[in-house]
This record gives structure tokens, sequence and C-alpha cells, in this order.
């Protein structure tokens, strides 16, 4: 029988200092039984987004190296940067892949939300499918007030931890461990610095404000380049297209003047995504993923 493959997509709050972020990945690499599959840096989100797979054990062991020097290094009281964080080691997603359930990704992500206060004291919500309560479900609804406003939203009973006491670690803050589904991280970069205008194309296509159910988004200043962007979270690409968020992106930029730059996947993107993507752009008959000749060919070698 084919062994365990679990996904965890760590962010943490770093993405400018290389020297950093070289110390994180030697730690995960020297992991035994972890895979290293990529590491994500954004200068302006001032995070990086970073893909493991192994099993539970080889997981838990990577993110203590993972908190251990994130850590010592990353201090969110001088922190800056444009996306929203609670913590240095910001979300710890687990992702069932292969002879996993999702289940059993979510009691990994309560056994990895004990170690985490026991050995490193920072606080720990659970979220999405290893959430426990409804309210707590969404990671927005957690990590509103960031870790600017965290010591005074935990004063309140209603956001006590799920691990640990109701007060952010002094540095690191507190961490959000859970369990769901593939999610993409996938930005559409605009050609305005008008950050407003992101701002209304993503309260547009997100789901709180009317748009898609599976969507999450918020505008962003990328003031380096002089552009803004949509920083969009697909939560669910299966019922809420890569290829139908683009095109009403475009559309709704249409409507204030400014066209789509570029965009951009931060982390790894299931297959599946962009051949539905491929797909609706070339308008292709009959299409059926079977003809991707790296698919035959793997086929092939089971």
């Amino acid at each position: 029988m084919a062994s365990q493959i679990i996904e965890c997509v760590p962010n943490i709050s770093e993405g400018r200092r290389s020297e950093v972020l070289e110390e994180v990945k030697g730690a995960l690499e020297r992991t035994a039984g972890l895979k290293l599959l990529g590491m994500s840096p954004d200068g302006s989100h001032n995070r990086t987004v970073i893909t493991l797979a192994g099993d539970a054990d080889a997981l838990l062991a990577g993110l203590e190296e993972l908190y251990a020097v994130t850590l010592k290094h990353v201090d969110l009281r001088s922190h800056t940067g444009e996306h929203p964080r609670l913590g240095a080691v910001d979300v710890v997603p687990f992702i069932p892949i292969r002879n996993a359930t999702t289940e059993e990704c979510v009691e990994l992500a309560k056994k990895a939300g004990s170690i985490i206060w026991e050995k490193f004291r920072v606080p720990v919500y659970l979220y999405e499918d290893a959430a426990s309560r409804p309210d707590r479900k969404e990671l927005p609804a957690i990590r509103k007030g960031q870790f600017e406003g965290l010591a005074e939203k935990m004063k309140d009973p209603a956001w006590a931890p799920d691990f640990g006491t109701p007060e952010p670690h002094p540095s690191a803050g507190a961490s959000v461990v859970g369990a769901r589904p593939p999610l993409i991280a996938y930005n559409i970069n605009l050609g305005t610095n008008r950050v407003e205008v992101a701002d209304r194309i993503a309260k547009a296509i997100r789901h709180i404000g009317g748009g898609y159910r599976f969507v999450r988004a918020m505008g962003v200043a990328l003031e380096d380049r002089g552009l803004v962007q949509v920083s969009i979270n697909m939560v669910n690409y299966k019922k809420s297209p890569l290829f139908r968020v683009f095109e009403t992106v475009k559309r709704e930029a249409q409507r204030y003047g400014v066209n789509v730059v570029s965009s951009e996947i931060v982390g790894l993107v299931p297959e599946d995504a962009l051949l539905e993507t491929a797909d609706y752009f070339l308008q292709l008959e009959s299409f059926d993923p079977s003809q991707v000749l790296e698919r035959k060919i793997a086929e092939l070698e089971q």
C-alpha cells in the first residue's frame, strides 16, 4: 500500500530577509521524512508560503523546526507588511492528499496545536474543518484585529484560544491551525496605483461582499511596483473556478479604465485547476484530462 501523504502549508510572517528564509529552508530539509515542495516569499506582503508533504510524524517534526527558527527571528512588534497576520507562524493548514482523511488531518491539527503551545508558548486557534465552534471556522474572523489587536481581543472569553492561555506570545502572537481541502493562493495585478480600485473589485468577488461562495479577497498596494493587487484565496477551486474569477476581475477592472497586468499563483496548485482553465480559454471540444501526455506516462509507470 502506498504511503500516507499529507500536505501542510504554513505561512510565516517573513518574506524579505533571505538569510532567515535560508535558515528555515535548511532546518526543514534536514527533517527526516519531510519533503519541502516549495517556498514562495513575497516582499510586499512580508510573508512566505511554505509547502510541505509527508506523514503525520514528519510534519510534526518539521513544524517544531519551523517554529524554532521563525520565533528566533520574527518579532511582530516591529514587523510590517501588506498581508494581515496574527502570528509569526501565522497559519498552519493540513490537507489530505493520499491515504489520509479529513478526520485524520483534524486530529493532526489538534496534536500540532498542543505541541505548539507546550513547546513554544504560542496560543493556537483551530479553524476550518478542525474548528471548535462555527464562528471560528473561517480564518478572517479569527485574524480580525491582527497582532496589534490580539491582546485586547483575547480578553473576551469568546476569543480564548483552543490551546494556551488568553494572552499573546509577546513577539509571535498566536497561530491558526486547521484542516482543509486544497486552497489556491492567487493574485491578480492591476495597472494602476489606486488601491481603492483593488478594494472595490475584491469586495465584488468575495463571498462576504456578495460574490463567489468560495472566494476570499482583499486589495493590496504593491508600492515598490506602482501597482495594486487583488489578493485572492480560492478555498474551493472546483466550485469557484480560477478562470471565472479571473474573467470577473478583468471585467470589473474595465469599469475603472484599468487593465490586468498579470496574475500569479503563490505556492503549489492542483493540476486540475490549470486544466480547467486551459479548457475554458482554449474552448476545447470534448477535452479529457487523460489526453495530457504526462498523465498518460504516469499511468504506464504505475
